[in-house]
């Protein structure tokens, strides 16, 4: 178990790091907006789900494989790339007005939306190699399992991504009732959704591991 004051200066560093606007915190806003607040909540649960998935990677050494084999970093880039693009397909092909009463439960299951936030998370392999770079400078061999560090390490990130988050998404909720009334176009939520998930497959098909 890390110490305090390291925990300390890592719950600081995590702190900047999850406020900084990037992908997992427009998805989730954009979740938030288009299918209110439970769902932004359950984006939010995968992607925390795939942080700790993440640090077992790191923990075991997984994740060392992206750094000495290319070709498999690029297969889960370009795997990454090709879900999110279907999900902005699926997006804009599913029916009905996203602010009509319950249509969100009917269009999209909660269980769906959680995968959504997982696979999102898991498919990115900068997120792997921003662990794996980041973590361990707060790890100390001397403090016990480095696996149960690693764990702390994580729980700590996603403790703190839940309230930068979670404020996100209970703004992106006051959004979502004030355009209820006024929007003329009900399929717009679904359009903004669809060109978030674009942007984050571009985005990654773009990145290198430098």
């Amino acid at each position: 178990m890390p110490d305090f004051s390291t925990l300390i200066l890592f719950a600081a560093a995590a702190l900047i790091l999850t406020a900084t606007p990037g992908p997992d915190m427009l998805l989730i806003a954009s979740r938030s907006i288009s299918q209110g607040r439970s769902a932004g909540f359950l984006t939010y649960a995968g992607i925390a789900l795939g942080t700790y998935c993440h640090a077992l990677a790191a923990a075991f050494g997984l994740s060392q494989l992206f750094l000495t084999v290319p070709v498999a970093y690029d297969a889960v880039r370009w795997a990454g790339c090709c879900y999110l693009l279907y999900l902005a397909y699926k997006t804009i092909r599913s029916e009905g007005a996203v602010f009509a009463p319950a249509s969100t439960v009917k269009r999209l299951s909660g269980r769906r939306i959680l995968f959504a936030g997982l696979a999102t998370n898991l498919l990115n392999p900068k997120m792997a190699l921003f662990v794996m770079a980041l973590f361990p400078q707060f790890l100390n061999t001397e403090s016990g399992s480095m696996v149960m560090q690693m764990l702390v390490l994580a729980t700590i990130l996603n403790a703190i991504g839940f309230v930068v988050n979670g404020t996100v998404i209970l703004l992106g909720g006051q959004i979502c009732s004030r355009l209820s009334s006024v929007c003329r176009f009900p399929k717009l939520p679904q359009y903004m959704l669809a060109t978030v998930f674009t942007g984050l497959a571009c985005r990654l098909a773009l990145q290198t591991r430098n």
